[in-house]
């Protein structure tokens, strides 16, 4: 692996990715594997920092540097944090869950980036390594159809991310005050403003277990606040009571028999209103308008 200064142009032959691997700890195995993808990966230079998120990562190879944070900055902000400790002509970000079984994954991916300059931002299909069939949400489009079709999309799954790091530095990086929950639908939006495209390559694939998404203790408060945050952030003022009632219809009937799921997603709702968003950069006419024509005008 190369370090920071010795990453080459964006003219190289051999695409330079700077790799951000957020970790707490907390799955020594699963970190393994992750790292041991992304040593296996051919036709690219890697420069790979792990970010320890709350912990000193221990033990790592020689090719892997370690960014120690004193305390759990959240998911956004950790990955946030790694970004300028790489060099790299584009950032993949991964989940300490999560590995890359192709070593040509990141080849593939900076090949296809390279080949249509409208994408600015590519997730891979996301397959459980064990056989358990995968569970919809992962296929981020509202119409999922077949997980092997690619297509434009307006949210990222944001285990394993790719794209250019001038894109993601215009984007203003990971939504740091979400902690956890919604930051890969900003990201995604914010590619979108730039007259890009968000790309859900369904010939990629990265392997991630399936684990509930309520395993986190404050996953439907976060799940409530970070929406109403989203809005509050990046939509125009008219779409923002329009997306949210939207999604507070969609709530109520998804979790109507869950009462105290749904008194969990109200007081984050409410926490969403009442609270600080941080900086708001709302999507443009025509980023609204090239989102409605793609097929997800942003009020859903």
């Amino acid at each position: 692996m190369s370090g920071p200064d010795d990453i080459g142009s964006p003219d190289s032959a051999i695409p330079t990715i700077g790799v951000v691997l957020l970790t707490q700890g907390t799955r020594p195995d699963d970190l393994d594997r992750g790292i041991r993808s992304l040593l296996a990966q051919q036709g690219v230079t890697l420069d790979i920092v792990c970010v320890g998120n709350g912990w000193r990562p221990t033990g790592l190879p020689p090719e892997v540097r370690s960014l120690a944070l004193p305390v759990n900055l959240g998911i956004p902000a950790g990955r946030n944090r790694g970004v300028s400790q790489v060099a790299g002509d584009y950032l993949f970000f991964l989940d300490d869950d999560a590995s890359i079984p192709d070593p040509r994954f990141l080849a593939t991916a900076v090949r296809k980036l390279r080949a249509d300059p409208s994408i600015g931002l590519i997730q891979p299909r996301v397959v459980d390594p064990t056989g358990v069939a995968s569970p919809r949400r992962w296929i981020p489009r509202i119409r999922k159809g077949s997980a092997t079709h690619s297509g434009n999309v307006f949210s990222v799954w944001e285990g394993a991310v790719i794209l250019p790091r001038r894109v993601f530095d215009a984007t203003g990086g990971w939504a740091e005050p979400f902690f956890y929950a919604h930051e890969g639908i900003e990201l995604a939006w914010r590619v979108w403003d730039q007259g890009l495209r968000a790309w859900y390559a369904g010939d990629l694939v990265a392997n991630h277990p399936v684990i509930l998404q309520t395993r986190h203790a404050d996953y439907y408060r976060l799940n409530a606040r970070n929406r109403v945050w989203l809005a509050r952030r990046n939509l125009p003022g008219v779409f923002v009571p329009v997306y949210v009632g939207a999604w507070t219809a969609i709530q109520v009937l998804r979790w109507a028999r869950n009462r105290t799921a749904l008194r969990a997603w109200f007081g984050g709702w409410r926490e969403g209103w009442q609270s600080d968003p941080g900086e708001r950069r709302p999507l443009s006419a025509r980023t609204v308008l090239r989102m409605t024509m793609a097929g997800r005008p942003p009020i859903v």
